[in-house]
């Protein structure tokens, strides 16, 4: 009877999310650890190889490596070269030839059974031999068997003399390379989905294109700002070193229940009302607000993104306003209440009076049509990233369908997903298929929070890619609102250097940190109204953290550590203040081929300094018990060992952004 487990039993393999129900996800180029539990019974050697098949269907071969014997721990890594599907299976088998090895090494030299070793020596080497015959075995490898074989046969050399050839490093080599296997048993295949790198590296700058060349005339009031203005913005946007120029939403605002200023229930003349409102006599989603211009002024936009090696991502938010279209059209799309009146978004103690939620559960199939086409229409207008608001609002079943289509028709287009929501919601997100997320970063603070969160988030790695924002246009924490310059500066560096992919809202380069009383938001939110702001006059006064941030930015383009995730690890620091961590390629896994490691000890708070001694892990780090290291954001260059002591202070140094300089490096090279 089959026990189903196989003749060696595997077990535990990853990356595999939820036992396979959902692909496991990468990026183009990333390392992936592959792991697996296997072994068998007895004594008898074993190995264990992964093959990996690219979307073409061609297969890589690589051996598995025992890590952890007594716990039977197998693992290796690959890198995918290119994005699609791609899937691996891994496959145990018994080594006969290892078996053999082994019982040489320990028998020959005691004189134990001489002759009868080499006999089986014989034996297995004529069963490779016999893979050369079949085909299954390179041509090349005949000499090098051949011989080994006819040294075991000769009774006339030393026993020790008759074993060499076939103990040998070449022919050891060609074993390893192509194992001789019996009893193998396979599991998988496993599904692996490889995105491009802007799925997991990339840095966001946010804005609300009204805002940018909004000018107020004293006589007729507000002018908005239009798409022609904000595509002047980029230039800067650029300057600074961001990947992707992310719009709020860009369509026509509803009238009915618009808000005013700090969401007010009573707007003013001329306020613009919340672009969340979406929807009025104009269109719906796949219109364009007036004040903004043309579907010519965003197809400028996007050239002009495009000229800068700038990416456009779009707001993409799934509720309408009183006035939207789809309103009278579709009646059956929203939740109706008994009274006749359609329901309006809530999310207690917050009302939001001026937004109608959809409801999929009317028509489904006509609902998820419409919002598809208008996805379509922005990426035919080149938009290939969306931030979608609150997807945790909408049936999971919804998107699963809708990224999987994506991913079939447009695999080029990024989804991130704004979901503060419950870790299981969030979760879920990431499995069907979002493929970054924003996260709980902007409220863990101190050392051990944050170590926490990162070990969470390495280990949801195979189907959740995070996304580091210090602020929002919706979120200003205590933490940011009562510490000035000084938190804005070290939690964007540490934004910036924990994961691959982060952003800020625009604004942020300026300190904006006055809250609204009561809430954990800004006063005067951009949400309900225009916010010009003079960025050049700031340089000018070098009050702005622009510097700061094209720093930054320049920093992890040029350090491929810091865009990963999984390579991150934990460092001790004497100060409770003070968070200490490490990102380390090796030069197999790194771009360059060259090993790359960065170092950072960061405060985390704002008011208060710390001199304290660091605990390096020395071998996470791979130097030796004495290493040079260079700030990368002052040029200073330091000595270090297992144990240095640094002095950091909220206003200048609030962190250490470390590269170990290694031999082989150009040392004028940051």
């Amino acid at each position: 009877m089959d026990a189903g487990v196989g003749r060696i039993p595997i077990m535990d393999v990853t990356p595999v999310v939820d036992g396979g129900r959902f692909p496991a996800s990468c990026v183009v180029g990333e390392s992936v650890r592959i792991t697996a539990n296997a072994f068998r019974e007895g004594h008898d050697a074993m190995g264990v190889q992964v093959i990996l098949t690219d979307p073409q269907g061609a297969e890589t071969v690589r051996r598995l490596r025992s890590t952890n014997p007594g716990l039977d721990l197998w693992e290796t890594r690959v890198r995918p070269d290119a994005a699609g599907h791609w899937s691996f299976r891994i496959e145990a088998f018994s080594s006969p030839y290892d078996t053999w090895a082994h019982v040489a090494e320990v028998k020959i030299p005691a004189g134990i059974d001489e002759p009868l070793v080499c006999a089986e020596g014989v034996a297995v080497l004529r069963a490779a031999l016999a893979e050369v015959a079949s085909g299954a075995r390179p041509a090349a490898d005949r000499a090098l068997l051949e011989a080994a074989i006819a040294s075991l046969q000769d009774s006339s050399l030393s026993p020790a003399a008759r074993v060499a050839p076939a103990l040998a490093a070449d022919l050891r080599g060609v074993l390893d390379v192509r194992p001789l296997r019996e009893g193998v048993t396979v599991s998988g295949p496993h599904a692996l989905v490889v995105h491009r790198p802007r799925a997991l590296f990339g840095s966001w700058y946010e804005m609300f294109p009204r805002s940018e060349g909004a000018r107020f005339d004293p006589e007729s009031g507000w002018v908005s700002g239009t798409l022609r203005t904000a595509a002047d913005s980029l230039d800067r946007v650029a300057a600074m070193g961001f990947d992707v120029a992310y719009l709020t939403p860009i369509h026509p605002i509803g009238t009915a229940y618009r808000k005013g200023r700090n969401n007010s229930l009573e707007p003013r003349p001329g306020d613009p009302g919340s672009p969340y409102a979406i929807g009025a006599a104009e269109g719906g989603h796949d219109a364009i607000h007036p004040d903004l211009g043309t579907m010519e002024d965003f197809d400028a936009f996007v050239a002009r993104a495009k000229e800068l090696d700038l990416e456009v991502a779009l707001d993409v938010a799934l509720q309408c306003s009183p006035d939207h279209p789809w309103v009278t059209e579709h009646p059956e799309w929203f939740v109706v209440r008994p009274d006749g009146s359609i329901a309006y978004a809530e999310n207690p103690p917050k009302k939001y009076q001026d937004i109608y939620p959809l409801s999929f559960d009317t028509d489904y199939e006509g609902l998820y049509a419409a919002i598809r086409d208008v996805l379509e229409l922005w990426v035919e207008h080149g938009v290939t990233l969306f931030r979608v608001d609150n997807p945790h609002t909408k049936p999971v079943r919804f998107w699963e369908q809708l990224l999987a289509e994506f991913d079939e028709k447009h695999p080029e287009v990024v989804f991130l997903a704004e979901a503060f929501t419950r870790p299981t919601m969030m979760h879920t997100l990431g499995k069907v298929g979002f493929h970054q997320s924003y996260t709980y970063f902007t409220w863990r603070h101190t050392p051990a929070e944050l170590q926490e969160y990162l070990e969470e988030l390495v280990e949801a790695a195979p189907y959740m890619r995070p996304s580091f924002w210090p602020t929002t246009h919706d979120i200003l924490t205590p933490f940011m609102s009562s510490g000035g310059r000084a938190a804005f500066a070290l939690r964007a560096i540490l934004a910036a250097t924990l994961v691959p992919t982060w952003g800020i809202y625009s604004g942020y380069e300026l300190v904006e940190d006055v809250p609204r009383p009561g809430a954990e938001e800004q006063i005067d939110n951009e949400k309900y109204e225009y916010r010009p702001r003079d960025f050049a006059g700031a340089l000018a006064q070098g009050t702005s953290l622009e510097p700061l941030l094209g720093d930054l930015n320049r920093i992890r383009r040029a350090h491929p550590a810091l865009q990963t995730l999984t390579t991150i690890r934990f460092h001790e620091a004497e100060d409770e203040d003070v968070v200490v961590f490490s990102k380390h390629l090796p030069a197999d896994d790194s771009p360059t081929g060259q090993a790359d490691t960065v170092l950072v000890a960061s405060l985390t708070v704002h008011d208060r300094g710390a001199w304290t001694r660091l605990s390096l892990d020395l071998g996470a780090l791979d130097v030796g018990a004495s290493f040079e290291v260079e700030d990368l954001l002052t040029g200073e260059r330091f000595t270090w060992g297992e144990d240095p002591f640094v002095i950091l202070d909220p206003h200048d140094r609030p962190a250490h952004v470390l590269r170990i300089v290694r031999p082989e490096e150009d040392p004028h090279v940051r």
